[in-house]
C-alpha cells in the first residue's frame, strides 16, 4: 500500500506545499515513482514527516531538525529551545506585570510604569524628552534620573517661568528666566553628578550627545531652547573658577 503526495500530506494532518518543502530542505527522502510517473510514499515516510512535524511543532527549526538527520531524541535542540522558551516566558511574565501597572494607573505606554506616573504632569516638552532619555541614557545616568524623579522635591518655582516662556520673548526676559533657573540646574548638577553621563548608552555616546540636543532644540520653543543654552553656559563658567 502506498500513497499519493495528498495523501500522504492528509495523513500526516498537512499539506502538500510543506511535503515538498521537506523535500526542498533534505529533511524527506524522494520516493519511488509508480508507472504513471506519480510518487508512492509509503509507512516509513510517513513517520518521518509526523515525526518532522512533532519536532517543528514543538519549535525546533528545520534547519536543526535536518543536521540532526533521522535523530529522533535531539537531546541538544531540545535543551536549546527548552531554554529559549524559559527566557521568553519570563519576558513575557515581565511584560505581563508591566502592563497591568499600566492599566491599573491609567498611563501612557511610552515610558516604564515606574516612571510614567511621575511624569503626568510635565510639560508635553518635558514628558516627551523624558521618553528619549529613557532609551537613549545608559544604567548608570537612568538611575540617576529614577532617583531625581522620584525623590526630588516639587520642580523650582523658576521652572513655571520656563514652561510659560513664549517663542518671541525679548532678551531682556530670557536672561531673567536663565538666572532664575541656574541655581536648581546646578543644584541638580550637584546632587545627580551622573544625570548627564552618557558613556554607557546603549546607542553610544556620541549618538547620545546629539539626540539629546536635537530634542532639546526641536521639543522647546526658541526662546526655552536660548534659555537652556544660557544655563548651560553658566554652568560650564562657574566648573572653570
Amino acid at each position: 500500500m502506498t500513497w499519493s503526495t495528498r495523501e500522504l500530506a492528509e495523513l500526516a494532518g498537512t499539506n502538500v506545499r510543506t511535503v515538498r518543502h521537506y523535500h526542498d530542505v533534505g529533511l524527506l527522502e524522494q520516493p519511488e515513482r509508480g508507472s504513471n510517473g506519480y510518487k508512492r510514499y509509503g509507512v516509513a515516510h510517513l513517520l518521518r514527516v509526523l515525526r518532522i512535524k512533532r519536532l517543528s511543532d514543538l519549535g525546533i527549526p528545520l534547519s536543526q531538525i535536518a543536521e540532526r538527520g533521522e535523530d529522533e531524541y535531539p537531546r541538544e535542540s531540545l535543551h536549546t529551545l527548552d531554554a529559549e522558551l524559559a527566557a521568553t516566558i519570563e519576558r513575557l511574565q515581565r511584560i505581563r506585570m508591566e502592563l497591568a501597572l499600566i492599566l491599573r494607573q491609567g498611563t501612557h505606554t511610552d515610558l516604564p510604569p515606574d516612571l510614567a506616573p511621575i511624569t503626568a504632569e510635565f510639560t508635553e516638552a518635558d514628558r516627551a524628552y523624558t521618553v528619549i532619555l529613557n532609551r537613549v541614557l545608559g544604567p548608570t545616568a537612568l538611575d540617576s534620573l529614577r532617583e531625581m524623579l522620584t525623590t526630588s522635591d516639587a520642580a523650582d518655582p523658576a521652572m513655571a517661568d520656563f514652561d510659560n516662556l513664549p517663542a518671541d520673548a525679548d532678551e531682556q526676559t530670557r536672561e531673567k528666566v536663565a538666572e532664575q533657573v541656574t541655581p536648581y540646574a546646578r543644584k541638580l548638577q550637584v546632587t545627580y553628578p551622573n544625570l548627564n553621563t552618557v558613556h554607557d548608552s546603549p546607542v553610544g555616546p556620541q549618538r547620545a550627545a546629539q539626540a539629546l540636543a536635537l530634542a532639546l532644540k526641536d521639543l522647546y520653543n526658541e526662546a526655552q531652547f536660548d534659555v537652556l543654552l544660557r544655563v548651560n553656559r553658566s554652568l560650564a563658567a562657574a566648573e572653570q573658577d
